[in-house]
């Protein structure tokens, strides 16, 4: 049997991408256009707050003054995702990496084009949790789910043994029972 094509794969992860950093920027303008200058617009008796933050920082308002640093590891992670593309044979993968890559290229948008400037720019933040300004949960945009859902997708591939190629981890239960066989034949 011969291993599945990578292209399907990539254009997957491709196309998933393209559509989460579309609607992440869409989003943020909508936004910034309805919710400049605006308290917290309350939804769900309180359960979500939509609030215009401009967050040089990351989650929890970490790394504030490394914004810079903050692109470049953006930037890494596009670059690494898109170097194993090439491997990729494994839908689950296609889908997790699309979201990471769709969120990360969201929030690198941000960094390039938004004020103050080129790597230093301010991610669009809308959405805070439970109350307004971050009090209890940061406040994060589209972008930031969708990496937090690529990546909690990651663990459970990693966890079910799926791997980025396609293939299939045997569990210790799997390998104990095939070691245990192989042996009895000796």
């Amino acid at each position: 049997m011969s291993a599945p094509s990578t292209a399907p794969r990539v254009r997957l992860l491709a196309l998933i991408a393209v559509l989460i950093l579309a609607a992440d920027i869409a989003t943020k303008v909508v936004g910034v256009a309805l919710l400049e200058g605006r308290e917290p617009v309350e939804l769900l008796g309180g359960l979500i707050n939509l609030q215009l933050v401009r967050n040089p920082g990351a989650a929890f308002s970490l790394a504030t003054g490394y914004t810079w640093v903050l692109s470049l590891i953006a930037l890494g992670v596009v670059v690494v995702i898109i170097r194993v593309s090439r491997k990729l044979r494994s839908t689950g993968w296609a889908v997790a990496l699309g979201l990471i890559l769709g969120g990360a290229l969201g929030n690198l948008t941000d960094r390039i084009f938004r004020a103050p400037g080129p790597l230093q720019g301010h991610v669009v933040d809308l959405v805070s949790p439970f109350a307004p300004d971050g009090r209890v949960f940061p406040v994060f945009n589209l972008a930031d789910s969708s990496i937090v859902c690529g990546g909690g997708l990651l663990v459970v591939l990693a966890l079910l043994g799926r791997e980025l190629d396609g293939t299939r981890t045997p569990s210790k239960k799997e390998s104990q029972k095939e070691s245990k066989e192989g042996g009895a034949g000796e």
